[in-house]
C-alpha cells in the first residue's frame, strides 16, 4: 500500500504526497487553483453546461477527487448565477487506490469546497457512487486499463487524465490506453492533461487526436489539450513541434494493457536505443 503525507500547496489548498511514486498528486503551485486551470476550464465546461442538456465527464485517476470537485463547482456556480437551464452533469471516475479519497475525506481535505460538494465526495469514497437531482458521480476501483472498458464509446464531452508522471506512471500514458480514451471521447469533445511530454502527445496523435497547449500554470512547461477538430486548439509551439522529431517522441506501448510500468518503460527504451530520430538533447542544445 502506498504511504501518503500531507503536502500544503500555494493556495492554501493541501495534497497528498505519494510515497510509492515520489511524487504529489497536485503541483506545489494550488492543488484546487490546478483543477481548476488546467482541466475545467480548458475543457470548457462552463461553456458546454449552457447549451447542452447533459455533460460527461471521465476524470482518470479521481485521487483526491479535486477535479471532479471543480467540475461540480463550476456547475454549480453556473446553475445560481445563471437564469436558463444548466446541463445535468454525469461523472465517471477511475481510481486505482480507494484510499487515497477515502484518506482525503479523513483528513478533511475536501473541506475547502462548498458544503454540498465536498458531501458528495465523501458519499463517493464511501459508496462509489452519488446521485442528486442534477449530477451524478460513479467512481470506479481497480486498474483503469480495465475499468474503462466499464465507459461507452463516444460517451466523454471531456477527459482529465491525470496519472501520476509518465516516467512513474507509464501504464497510463501509452499510445493503446490513450487510444481507448479516445474512442471514450465524442467527435467535439476534449481529452486534457497537465503533461507536455513529447512521448504522450505522440501518443495523442497516433490515437487520431490533434494537440494543442494550454498556457503554463504554476510551472515552466504548458499543459496539452487534444481533440479530433484541430480548429478548436490552440497550436503547440515550434520548439514543442521540434520535439515531437526527436527520440523523446517515441511513445509508450502496452499491447495487452497488462504490461507492468518496468516492462513498458524498458521497451520504450530499446526502441528508443534503436531509432534513427536524434536525441532530444540534441535539441536543447541548439536552442541554448
Amino acid at each position: 500500500m502506498d504511504t501518503l503525507s500531507l503536502f500544503p500547496t500555494a493556495d492554501g489548498s493541501v495534497t497528498f504526497w505519494s510515497e510509492a511514486f515520489q511524487e504529489t498528486f497536485h503541483s506545489s503551485h494550488g492543488a484546487k487553483h490546478e483543477a481548476e486551470a488546467k482541466f475545467v476550464i480548458p475543457a470548457k465546461i462552463a461553456e458546454k453546461a449552457q447549451t447542452q442538456t447533459n455533460l460527461n465527464i471521465l476524470d482518470i485517476c479521481y485521487g483526491l477527487g479535486y477535479n471532479s470537485a471543480a467540475a461540480i463547482a463550476c456547475i454549480s456556480d453556473l446553475k445560481q448565477s445563471r437564469q436558463t437551464a444548466i446541463a445535468n452533469l454525469h461523472i465517471i471516475a477511475l481510481e486505482n487506490n480507494l484510499e487515497v479519497p477515502q484518506k482525503a475525506i479523513a483528513a478533511g481535505l475536501v473541506n475547502i469546497w462548498q458544503p454540498a460538494i465536498a458531501q458528495i465526495l465523501t458519499t463517493a469514497a464511501e459508496k462509489q457512487i452519488v446521485k442528486t437531482k442534477n449530477i451524478s458521480l460513479q467512481l470506479l476501483i481497480g486498474d483503469a486499463r480495465q475499468t474503462i472498458s466499464q465507459v461507452p464509446t463516444k460517451w466523454a464531452d471531456a477527459i482529465f487524465l491525470d496519472p501520476f508522471s509518465p516516467p512513474h506512471c507509464p501504464q497510463l500514458w501509452t499510445v493503446e490506453f490513450i487510444q481507448v480514451l479516445a474512442n471514450c471521447l465524442k467527435p467535439d469533445g476534449y481529452l486534457v492533461t497537465y503533461s507536455s511530454s513529447a512521448a504522450v502527445r505522440a501518443a495523442m496523435l497516433a490515437a487520431g487526436l490533434q494537440i494543442g497547449a494550454i498556457a503554463p500554470i504554476g510551472r515552466k512547461s504548458p499543459s496539452t489539450i487534444a481533440a479530433f477538430a484541430p480548429t478548436l486548439l490552440p497550436p503547440i509551439s515550434d520548439t514543442e513541434s521540434a520535439f515531437l522529431n526527436t527520440r523523446a517522441a517515441i511513445p509508450y506501448r502496452d499491447r495487452t494493457l497488462q504490461s507492468t510500468a518496468d516492462e513498458i518503460i524498458a521497451k520504450r527504451q530499446a526502441e528508443q536505443q534503436n531509432s534513427q530520430l536524434i536525441p532530444s538533447s540534441s535539441l536543447r542544445r541548439k536552442s541554448c
